[in-house]
C-alpha cells in the first residue's frame, strides 16, 4: 500500500494536522486510525501507510493534561464555595469522580495531538519527508 505524499497529504495546516491528531486520526492523510487501543498508537496508518514506529509522546499528554484540568477544576471549585458555600464533603463528591473523568477523557486526543506536532514539525526522521525539505 504505497501512496505518494502528494496524493496522501490534504491536510496543510498545523491546526487541521492537530484537529486530526485529536480525533484519533492519521495526521497526514486524516483518514486512518491513529490509534490500535485506548492509547496504544497503531504501527502504521491503514489509509496511507504513514508508519508511527518513531513517534513517543512520553509524558506530554498527562503534564498538559494536569495543568488545563488544574486551572478548570480549582476555578471552578473556588466558584462554587464562593457562590453556595457548600461543606467540604460536597466538594470531594462533585471534584474527584469529574477530576477522574475528564483526566481520562482528555489523555486521547491529548496524545493524538502530541503526535500530530510531533509529524508536523519532523521531529521523528522519516524516509519521505513531507514538503521535501
Amino acid at each position: 500500500m504505497t501512496v505518494s505524499i502528494e496524493a496522501a497529504s490534504h491536510l496543510h495546516t498545523t491546526a487541521a494536522m492537530l484537529l486530526a491528531g485529536a480525533r484519533g486520526r492519521c495526521p497526514r492523510c486524516g483518514q486512518g486510525a491513529l490509534f490500535a487501543g485506548f492509547l496504544t498508537v497503531t504501527r502504521r496508518c491503514n489509509a496511507c501507510g504513514l508508519s508511527f514506529a518513531g513517534h513517543d509522546s512520553g509524558d506530554g499528554p498527562a503534564v498538559f493534561g494536569i495543568f488545563i484540568l488544574g486551572f478548570v477544576v480549582v476555578g471552578l471549585a473556588v466558584w462554587l464555595e464562593a457562590a453556595i458555600e457548600p461543606p467540604l464533603w460536597v466538594h470531594a463528591l462533585v471534584w474527584i469522580p469529574v477530576t477522574i473523568a475528564a483526566s481520562v477523557g482528555l489523555l486521547r486526543p491529548l496524545k493524538g495531538m502530541t503526535i500530530a506536532a510531533q509529524y508536523r514539525f519532523r521531529s521523528v526522521e522519516e524516509r519521505e519527508r513531507p514538503g521535501a525539505t
